[in-house]
């Protein structure tokens, strides 16, 4: 048995499509925005923001605004 199949580019048109007929283009738009590579080096942001933080600070920020405290430590 052979299985003929098309390149990714023709497979991602022709979806693209189809939700555009079925959903209208707006909602195919919103559901293609979910699937964003995004950018940047998160692990670099992420220790330039929590650099000085101890897990016991998150902890403690976090049942503070559990409590209903509203204020942020951090």
């Amino acid at each position: 048995m052979t299985v003929q199949t098309r390149s990714l580019s023709e497979l991602t048109h022709d979806a693209i499509h189809l939700l555009a007929r079925e959903l209208g283009v707006v909602e195919t738009a919103r559901f293609l925005s979910q699937f964003g590579l995004g950018h940047g080096d998160y692990t670099k942001e992420r220790e330039a923001l929590f650099e000085g933080v101890s897990t016991e600070d998150l902890i403690g920020e976090a049942l503070r605004f559990r409590e209903g405290d509203g204020s942020s430590a951090l």
